[in-house]
């Protein structure tokens, strides 16, 4: 499998049996949007086809547990800085175990690891790449030669136009903060007095504990580029002399109407409210329906070609659960070719659509039998598992298959009426009947508002 790398602009072939990842994850403030959601979905599909490809994956994914925007919020509510990113990060999990996204490995938060960015702040103040100031400790940008090499920015065009902040005594425009000295809380004590960390010395720190120096993949948001994982790259390899990581994956953002989503446009899409109105799988399609680099626009038509989508992969499933003779997972090539290709799962999408087309057909003209109902359904079964994909169950599946029964049996007595019945108590439990030339179907769906 190959993954293209923004630091060098070229597909990176994954070589390692065990494969380690860093995510950037959220900043506990507030509900996650489906930005976020596209993000972590992308890098979960991820996860999954390497483990399928018989890899080990080790998932290291932060939370940002104390931030300005955090202690803002907190005091504006009238609560804990601490106990209202809890309750976030709490919400977060409820919200991405409904999408079906595998708990990464380790969650580090960076309040649990104050003494490790001490560390690194002290290291790399002792190697002359950052100052203490009365304001706090910055880092030099000027003293790291490769400063750049991930955004492609220059350090003069950086400075053009930039002014320090009176309350930042920093030598040059370009440095930022690693440690904000600071008496508010919460703050910790350090050797350079009261404060807080700053916001990419935590990522190094976190990086650097649980997965070492060099690992095989850096990822996030787009927006991430600049500056957090180029400040990330600096600090940590002026620390080690060594590349952070060996690809840098980066995920194109979700627009609403071609515009950035934020508060001051009221156009905020929270994940939680698109999960209550559309279900976890109509946005998981959404979320890889286009290539990962690219950027997605956000529109209702585009969920609902989603959710056809899924309400096609559910009756796919179903008819040939109900046909195939056997259950086992079967690899198909042009899926496979889509995702070992710089996990494109905008054409994998056309492989799972084309297969629900293709049993759709067969079945409606009698022409699926139980052999190759076997195949697509191995096929069928290992797309919707790497996708993250979740079918639908009933509570008693012998039930409904009676039920199925008794109406073949009223249909062929010429009673429509009893058998009609039937299939609108059925209908009402989210469970459709597909009435095909070798038999009928049954199909539980999910449950979705949006229908």
């Amino acid at each position: 499998m190959e993954i293209h790398d923004t630091m060098s602009g070229t597909p990176i072939k994954l070589h390692n049996k065990n494969i380690k990842i860093y995510l950037c994850g959220v900043t506990t403030y507030d509900d996650t949007h489906i930005g976020h959601a596209r993000t972590i979905i992308v890098f979960d599909v991820l996860r999954r086809y390497l483990e399928d490809m018989g890899r080990h994956t080790t998932m290291v994914q932060n939370f940002t547990d104390i931030d300005d925007k955090i202690i803002q919020r907190a005091e504006a509510e009238g609560v804990d800085a601490l106990e209202l990113s809890f309750s976030y990060i709490e919400r977060y999990h409820q919200d991405f175990d409904r999408l079906n996204v595998k708990r990464a490995d380790m969650y580090p938060q960076a309040t649990t690891h104050i003494q490790d960015i001490i560390d690194i702040i002290s290291k790399l103040i002792e190697l002359k790449h950052a100052y203490v100031a009365k304001s706090g400790v910055y880092y030099m940008v000027e003293s790291f030669s490769e400063y750049g090499i991930l955004s492609k920015k220059n350090i003069k065009e950086l400075r053009s136009g930039t002014r320090i902040d009176p309350k930042e005594d920093k030598h040059d425009t370009v440095d930022f903060a690693l440690w904000k000295r600071t008496d508010s809380k919460p703050h910790w004590e350090s050797p350079w007095g009261a404060g807080r960390p700053g916001w990419h010395i935590e990522c190094s720190a976190m990086s650097l504990k649980h997965l070492g120096e060099t690992f095989d993949i850096h990822g996030g948001g787009r927006d991430l580029i600049f500056p957090h994982h180029e400040n990330e790259i600096a600090q940590t390899e002026a620390c080690t002399k060594l590349p952070l990581a060996r690809v840098w994956m980066h995920v194109g953002m979700v627009t609403i109407s071609g515009q950035k989503m934020s508060k001051s446009l009221g156009n905020i899409k929270t994940t939680r409210n698109i999960l209550d109105e559309w279900g976890p799988n109509t946005l998981r399609l959404f979320c890889l329906s286009g290539h990962y680099q690219k950027p997605i626009d956000y529109t209702e038509e585009l969920l609902v070609e989603s959710l056809d989508l899924w309400r096609r992969t559910e009756s796919c499933y179903y008819t040939l659960e109900q046909t195939a003779s056997r259950h086992d997972k079967v690899v198909c090539d042009e899926f496979d070719q889509a995702l070992s290709s710089n996990l494109n799962t905008h054409k994998a999408i056309i492989v799972l659509g084309n297969i629900t087309k293709e049993v759709g057909e067969m079945a409606s003209k009698g022409r699926l039998n139980p052999d190759t109902a076997s195949v697509l359904y191995g096929k069928l079964a290992r797309i919707i598992e790497i996708f993250g994909l979740k079918i639908s169950r009933p509570l008693d599946a012998r039930q409904i298959q009676n039920y199925t029964v008794q109406r073949d049996s009223l249909r062929q007595n010429g009673e429509y009426k009893q058998a009609d019945i039937i299939r609108n108590e059925l209908n009402a439990k989210n469970i459709e009947l597909l009435d095909y030339k070798n038999g009928t179907v049954w199909v539980c769906h999910e449950h979705i508002q949006k229908r």
